[in-house]
């Protein structure tokens, strides 16, 4: 016991940490001269203990950052999706290596009181932790953020509920189609006189992933300025009612109901899809003058100064007739001719792409979209890359998404400075698990 804790107290002495390493706020990093490459999160540990979607994807936008993430994963299992398929890249889900890249993974038993140990160590040299139980799983084994918060005051705990620490809902079980459902994105979500339908993407999981992200990199400003950790309570469901924005808005200040409108807009006419004689193009209206632009672009000139459509206020006064006059006209033409019409137009347009038309896009080539890695046993994959760019730096190559416990002796040598006999005892009784080369 005592030469684990000399052996953390030497670990934390090498980080700049609140603490026992005498720093108060983000790591710093070694020297180095190419510091216009420099990652932001170079040198900040992330102790991930996330699965499934809005947690791993939190945590993989921290590591294109630079930040080293921990995935901690139940031996023999893992994550949930690495078994959500098909399909599958030999024994691999595309689901799982969609949002795992840049980590490592270690396989550890915390229903054991040895695993509970090593995740305590793991979040003594780390600097953020994120979990996604139901509220109080943690807890209940020694790993909630009051206990954490003792051995670890720097640290910045994240927790990804369905609903919320506190409150009557918050033992529930907290999946995006639900939760997406009983935040109001559902009944908005569908053809107009049709049955509300989810979203093609689980958007609640991710819009709560990002705003994990967001709340992880304040708290590490936070700790910055105070030297103090501090707990995030971050969930699906606040997270989808505060994305309604605009149609909560609607309700809350002047008490209109919400209603679907398929590709429409409840406020701007027009503004959607609409069929042509081999798919469909969606425009969008935002003035006057560019939907005047529209009826020139379809030849339809005499709608321009029609006392009907001369505002936008008109225009959605009178949606049905004035759509159903654009459709009858889209529909004449290839979308193909009508993307030629529009180009240059200042008009926002464009097709409804599928996939295979979405990743052959040359502007998403462009923003190198694509990010290919070599999988140790999957080969070559690829998978969608970072959604933003940064002047100062460029994002490397990345790390492929790891196998169930890739990296288990691998985090036990280096991160803790567990020796070869502590780590075998581990192995052989099942405490964590390595896996192995094939």
């Amino acid at each position: 016991m005592l030469a684990a804790a000399a052996r953390l107290a030497a670990l934390r002495g090498t980080c700049l940490l609140s603490g026992p390493g005498g720093g108060r706020g983000l790591r710093s990093g070694r020297a180095r001269s190419d510091t216009d490459n420099m990652k932001p999160l170079e040198g900040i540990k992330i102790l991930d203990m996330t699965r499934v979607l809005a947690g791993p994807f939190a945590t993989m936008n921290l590591g294109d950052l630079g930040a080293e993430v921990i995935k901690v994963e139940r031996p023999g299992a893992g994550d949930d999706t690495r078994t959500w398929g098909p399909p599958f890249v030999g024994r691999e889900s595309a689901y799982f290596l969609s949002v795992n890249r840049n980590k490592k993974s270690i396989a550890v038993n915390i229903k054991d009181p040895k695993g509970v140990k090593i995740i305590k160590e793991l979040a003594a040299v780390c600097d953020v932790f994120v979990e996604n139980y139901v509220p109080g799983k943690l807890s209940a084994v020694g790993l909630g953020y009051e206990d954490i918060d003792k051995i670890a005051p720097h640290i910045i705990y994240c927790s990804i509920t369905g609903y919320g620490q506190t409150g009557p809902l918050s033992q529930r079980a907290g999946y995006d189609t639900v939760a997406s459902a009983f935040g109001g994105l559902m009944h908005i979500t569908g053809p107009k006189d049709g049955d509300p339908v989810r979203s093609g993407v689980a958007m609640t999981d991710l819009a709560t992933g990002l705003y994990a992200y967001g709340a992880i990199m304040a708290g590490l400003i936070q700790r910055y300025k105070t030297g103090k950790g501090l707990f995030i309570d971050c969930n699906l469901l606040s997270s989808q009612v505060a994305c309604l924005t605009h149609i909560a808005a609607n309700y809350l200040i002047g008490q209109k109901e919400a209603e679907r409108w398929g590709t429409a807009h409840v406020s701007i006419v027009p503004y959607q899809a609409f069929k042509t004689k081999d798919g469909f193009l969606v425009v969008g209206v935002g003035n006057n003058q560019q939907f005047a632009t529209v009826c020139k672009i379809l030849n339809l000139p005499e709608l321009i100064d029609d006392p009907k459509y001369k505002t936008n206020h008109l225009r959605v006064q009178n949606r049905k007739e004035l759509i159903k006059i654009l459709s009858a006209r889209f529909e004449k033409e290839m979308t193909s001719k009508w993307l030629y019409l529009f180009e240059g137009s200042g008009v926002a347009y464009g097709p409804i792409n599928n996939m295979k038309e979405v990743f052959a896009e040359p502007q998403v080539l462009h923003n190198d979209l694509i990010m290919e890695m070599k999988h140790p046993t999957a080969g070559k994959i690829a998978v969608p890359g970072p959604a933003v760019r940064y002047s100062k730096f460029k994002m490397s190559e990345a790390r492929p998404p790891p196998l169930l416990g890739q990296h288990t002796t691998h985090i036990l040598k280096e991160v803790l400075r567990y020796d070869d006999k502590a780590i075998g005892e581990l192995l052989s009784a099942g405490v964590v698990t390595q896996h192995e080369a094939e």
